[in-house]
């Protein structure tokens, strides 16, 4: 129990520092109905709508809106963002576009699949106690956080871009190709994999086909894909200490590769698939996140 209120605070002292120093390299924007600067009002929001969320799925005991609150937490930073912002440009209507458009489909998505598997496994050691829980929401809404600053930091921006510079237009045009690129990965991915799970007749009792026989886990390089595309996109009007909100990406891919993805579903398919020789086969021929065409293919 100790362990666990010692965990939590510390999450919670690295909560506050990431956002306090994130407002005070943004300090120029600051959000008017609120009079505070903008990177510390969405920082209240973001934890705060996970910790009001915590309180009937720790009384439930339910992690069944976990996902969908998460995925609702960057439309409510979105539209405060626009709400806020005193002229709207194009670029930013198109940026928020791209979040929202990601949050609604992957929310959606995991809400769905959630009702209909019932429960998410990963949670059953967690839910019972409360540190942990609170813990695992507290973490939530960090990712929400770090991950949307790029964006919501490009959407409260009055600084103008030089629409004729090629400069900006390789970022804004790379920007929207690498989103796009990584947002179809991810979709055609978490499609492909759903399928595959309603299939009554499998050869394997792992996913080796689609783009998952070139990458084990091909849905999470599209996402760390899509948003440095996003960050790439916002790029152009920050300033000055601005850049540190650049970060975005690289949590996102640190969050996965070394976290909460990649590490807890190769444990889990190690314990259930370790002894079968065709997956000890895909597993060393098949790269854990770049997908690399086969032989197969490259005849």
């Amino acid at each position: 129990m100790r362990a666990s209120i010692s965990q939590l605070v510390a999450v919670l002292f690295i909560c506050a520092a990431i956002v306090f120093g994130i407002a005070f390299a943004t300090a120029p924007h600051t959000l008017p109905l609120f009079n505070l600067p903008a990177m510390l009002v969405l920082g209240v929001l973001a934890f705060g709508i996970q910790w009001l969320a915590f309180i009937p799925a720790y009384l439930l005991q339910t992690e069944k809106f976990y996902d969908l609150v998460g995925s609702c937490s960057f439309l409510v930073l979105i539209i405060v963002c626009l709400v806020n912002t005193q002229a709207i440009a194009w670029y930013q209507i198109l940026l928020a576009a791209m979040v929202g458009t990601w949050a609604i489909r992957l929310g959606s998505f995991l809400f769905i699949r959630i009702a209909k598997d019932g429960a998410d496994k990963r949670f059953d050691h967690i839910k019972p106690n409360p540190w942990v829980f609170f813990t695992s929401w507290t973490v939530q809404g960090l990712w929400v956080f770090l991950t949307s600053v790029a964006v919501t930091t490009a959407l409260l921006s009055v600084n103008t871009i030089e629409f004729d510079s090629v400069v900006t237009k390789v970022q804004l045009g790379s920007g929207a190709l690498l989103w796009l690129t990584g947002f179809m990965l991810e979709i055609v991915a978490d499609l492909q994999k759903r399928k595959f799970k309603q299939q009554a007749n499998k050869v394997t009792p792992f996913i080796t086909s689609g783009l998952w026989q070139y990458s084990r886990h091909p849905n999470y390089f599209g996402e760390i894909l899509l948003w440095f595309g996003a960050a790439l996109f916002a790029m152009p009007v920050l300033i000055a200490w601005q850049y540190v909100v650049l970060i975005s990406p690289f949590f996102v891919g640190f969050l996965l590769i070394y976290i909460s993805g990649i590490p807890i579903l190769e444990k889990k398919a190690d314990k259930a698939f370790g002894e079968l020789p065709e997956y000890l086969h895909y597993k060393s021929s098949t790269p854990i996140l770049v997908p690399r065409l086969s032989q197969k293919v490259l005849r």
